[in-house]
């Protein structure tokens, strides 16, 4: 196959791919122009005085410096670049690749390395005849299902057989607890080649489900009497000798413990960047197997943070409360600088909840009731701000508090159609 074309990608704070299709030779020369502003637009395309973006200063043009690497594509013809942004040769603020790269230098002043792997959950969506998105009709489907029953249109082998060609590997892909939804789930690798693959991934599965007339949800809660689609953050640390040490003898090391600790401590504030959306705290809610309360405990799937300390090699942490709403960079950057500042700051770590999660709680603390109430503990968290990058921060925080603002006198329908698209 002939390469005409070359896909550069970046992913802006809304989690959209943004990016140019160019001549091969013209993306050899290491760097694609596009516009600050490309930060300051909604969903629905309205411009916004973001922080950063330069829209008083008449929309400056940003850099999109390529790796040289290239990465297959699904598309014919076609090659996909990432890289990261800057503007006169310096990082861009609001680059969310780089604030990633960032916290693996983060980590390894500290002398670790991130191992991540990220778990899917999605909704597949048909037109009906009058040309309106419905949850796909899968009557027979069951949880943990595989095959025609839980997909009767094979979207999910198709899915799969693409992901083996472009070289992103998988661990698993099944039938999740409700009809039509799907878990997908990644297999793990360096935090930075984790994220790409999430990012590109998310991107090929949309759009082999747009090619079969399909819409892939990630959406959070696109289904109101349905259950949830989260993204679930699962993460290790190496030290120098690459040895995991989040249980090297099989019960929780003290580092792993301060990760949880550091956790647990910007519960409220990480929502903003994890579950980023209105329709994110329909999920979040008490009773479920997501990141409501500010709790933690191993092998327990009602906690926000769920470790497992089974065997040393294997051993992880899991972060439950991010959707795949979110931009996996940022939020895979905010679940580890959190654990880093517990790492630094030696958090206390509370008991682990030892009762359901699903009648009986111990935890008292737990995510704000909406995306403007999360936005709001974001704002007062100075130190995780701090940790990230404030002036990203402050863009994110400008477009979540003008989307919040927007749709808050929308209804259940009318939030979903404004993101479907999209999410």
């Amino acid at each position: 196959m002939e390469i005409n074309r070359t896909r550069t990608l970046f992913c802006d704070l809304l989690g959209l791919p943004k990016g140019k299709y160019v001549p091969p030779d013209l993306a050899k020369s290491g760097h694609i122009g596009f516009a600050k502003g490309a930060f300051a637009t909604t969903f629905d395309r309205d411009l916004l005085t973001v922080p950063g973006t330069g829209v008083y200063d008449g929309l400056p043009d940003m850099d999109l410096f390529l790796e040289n690497k290239r990465f297959k594509s699904w598309q014919e013809n076609t090659e996909i670049a990432l890289g990261v942004l800057k503007k006169n040769n310096i990082p861009f603020d609001l680059c969310s690749r780089s604030l990633l790269i960032k916290t693996i230098d983060d980590l390894d002043k500290i002398d670790l390395k991130a191992k991540v792997g990220i778990e899917y959950e999605a909704y597949v969506f048909e037109q009906d005849d009058d040309g309106v998105w419905s949850p796909y009709n899968t009557p027979g489907a069951f949880v943990y299902g595989t095959g025609p029953s839980n997909d009767p249109k094979n979207l999910i082998a198709k899915i799969w057989d693409t992901a083996y060609q472009i070289g992103i590997p998988i661990e698993s892909m099944n039938g999740e607890y409700d009809n039509g939804q799907f878990e997908l789930t990644l297999s793990f690798d360096d935090a930075l080649i984790a994220c790409d693959n999430s990012f590109l991934f998310k991107i090929m599965a949309k759009e082999i489900a747009l090619n079969e007339g399909l819409i892939l949800s990630f959406m959070p809660k696109p289904i109101p009497d349905r259950g949830g689609s989260g993204l679930h953050i699962n993460f290790s640390l190496e030290d120098k000798t690459n040895s995991n040490i989040i249980a090297p003898d099989g019960k929780l090391s003290e580092i792993a413990k301060n990760c949880v600790a550091g956790l647990l401590k910007h519960h409220e504030s990480l929502s903003a960047l994890l579950a980023p959306t209105v329709n994110s705290y329909d999920r979040l809610q008490p009773a479920s197997m997501a990141g409501y309360w500010a709790n933690w405990a191993e092998d327990h799937r009602l906690v926000t943070v769920r470790t497992s300390s089974y065997t040393p090699k294997s051993s992880r942490i899991e972060h439950r409360m991010a959707d795949g709403s979110s931009n996996p960079y940022l939020a895979v950057s905010a679940v580890l600088q959190a654990s880093i500042l517990g790492i630094k700051n030696n958090y206390n770590l509370p008991p682990q909840e030892d009762l359901d999660g699903l009648e009986n709680v111990r935890a008292t603390r737990h995510v704000p009731s909406s995306l403007k109430n999360a936005i709001a503990e974001l704002e007062k968290d100075k130190i995780l701000r701090k940790s990230l990058n404030e002036l990203l921060c402050d863009a994110f925080i400008a477009l979540k508090k003008d989307e919040a603002k927007r749709l808050e006198e929308k209804n259940i329908d009318e939030i979903r159609e404004y993101y479907l698209p999209f999410i």
